[in-house]
Order: structure tokens, then sequence, then C-alpha cells
């Protein structure tokens, strides 16, 4: 299994990811702004925009909050502050590729707090194109409570489906064209399948293998701190790791 994907779903089990990340509200918030000025303002038109209200609600933030991003997204509320959407990229302990996706209303600052967090971990923030042409964007349906493969195999298929994995027992992650997420994420929850989570994401066409433990500890405690910076959305690497040394890392940072 991809690294990232591995150590995520590692991450998520030990409940670490939201607990100790207090910025989840405004990444959420700011995810359904984004959503509802690329599209209609109305969740029953707009995908992007009913998937970023499901994980808000998911989350525990309140109606108003969202109502509110709504608003913003749809320039009906105005507080001043233009988010702009902007892809960085960099490269972390031992060559790994990372892409980071964040949404800012000043871009001086994420490019600062970015620098800082790559040279406090052994990484650098690079120049624009230096990584993203590793990566490609698909549609990703998380599903758990995947009993029978072979079905979930057939339902992939009819959702016109690319591939899928099995992270872990029982959890799958299916993959798909950008345009095909809505039509995929339907299909499998109309066969049954509990669909937790529907997102885009950048998915790797190479991965580095990571042995060192050093280097491991680094990278991870590097991507933690990058996502725990209040502009950035999401970050991707493509690294792969054993899952003891996976383990370990995440345990001491």
């Amino acid at each position: 299994m991809a690294g990232h994907s591995k150590w995520a779903n590692i991450k998520r089990q030990k409940a670490v990811v939201d607990a100790k990340r207090g910025n989840i509200f405004t990444q959420l918030s700011r995810a359904i702004i984004v959503a509802a000025r690329n599209g209609v303002p109305d969740p029953a038109g707009n995908f992007q925009l009913r998937t970023a209200i499901d994980k808000a609600k998911a989350a525990g933030i309140p109606n108003d909050n969202i109502e509110r991003a709504i608003a913003k997204g749809a320039g009906t509320f105005n507080d001043n502050s233009i988010l702009e959407e902007i892809r960085y990229e960099g490269y972390g302990p031992g060559g790994v590729a990372i892409l980071i996706e964040a949404l800012t209303d000043n871009r001086n600052r994420t490019a600062a707090d970015l620098r800082v967090a790559f040279s406090k971990n052994g990484g650098n923030l690079g120049e624009t194109g230096c990584v993203s042409w590793m990566f490609s964007q698909k549609g990703v349906c998380t599903v758990e409570d995947v009993i029978d493969e072979e079905q979930l195999l057939e339902a992939s298929l009819e959702g016109d489906a690319e591939s899928y994995e099995m992270i872990e027992e029982e959890t799958a992650e299916v993959f798909t064209e950008v345009v095909n997420l809505e039509k995929l994420s339907q299909t499998l929850k109309e066969t049954g399948f509990n669909v937790i989570d529907v997102e885009l994401r950048w998915i790797p066409g190479n991965h580095v293998e990571v042995t060192y433990p050093d280097q491991a500890k680094s990278l991870l405690k590097l991507i933690d701190t990058l996502e725990g910076l209040d502009d950035v959305q999401n970050v991707t690497a493509n690294f792969d790791m054993a899952e003891n040394l996976m383990t370990l890392s995440v345990i001491n940072h």
C-alpha cells in the first residue's frame, strides 16, 4: 500500500489526527467557502459543497458556521478576506516529494510558514513544478465494513472506478477520474457500501522507500507540521515505509 495512505490510516486509528489539530474547523470552513465559490451555493446542485458540508457536520461544526461559510463563498457575506487556492511543492527528508494544497488570504505568510516547517524538519520548499509532475489528481471514496471484496469489485466497476485497494481489514479506497467521483460515490452507496469519506487526492506515480528511523521520524513530523498549519488543506507525499517504522514514528513524535 502507498505509504501516505497507510500512514494516514495509522494516525486515524490512534485518533491522533483531529484531536490535536485545533485548526480542523478553519480548514473545513474554508473548504466550504471554496466549494460554494467554485459552483452554485446550493448543496443540492454542488457535489463538492455537499461533501464539504458533510465533513464539517461530522467534525461537529455548528450549522451557523456552515451557513456563514456558504454565504462567504457565494459572496453574500463579506468579511474583506479573499481566499486564494495555491499549490506548493517541496522535498522532505530522503528526497520525498511533497505536494501541499493551501487556501490563504495572505500568500506571503503561508509561504513563510511553509518554509519554516520544511527547514526545521530536514526538507526544503521548492519551485512550482518541481514535484507536481510526479502526481495525478484522482477521486477517492473510502469505504468501511467491506465483507465481500467480490461485491466491492462489482460495485466499483459499475461506478466506473479505475481501481481499489484494501488499506486495512474491511476498509478500502476506491479510485476514479475526478469528473466521475459523484457517480462512483452514489453507486457505492446505492449498492449498500458504507462510504465514510469522499475526496480529491493527488496520487504519486512513483514512490521513495524510506528505511532509516531518523529519516522516517523527521518526514512524518514534517508532514504533521504542514498539516497543522491553518492555511494548509491537504498534504500528499510519495513515500513508502514499513508499517512498524511508521507506527514507531507516529508514537514517538
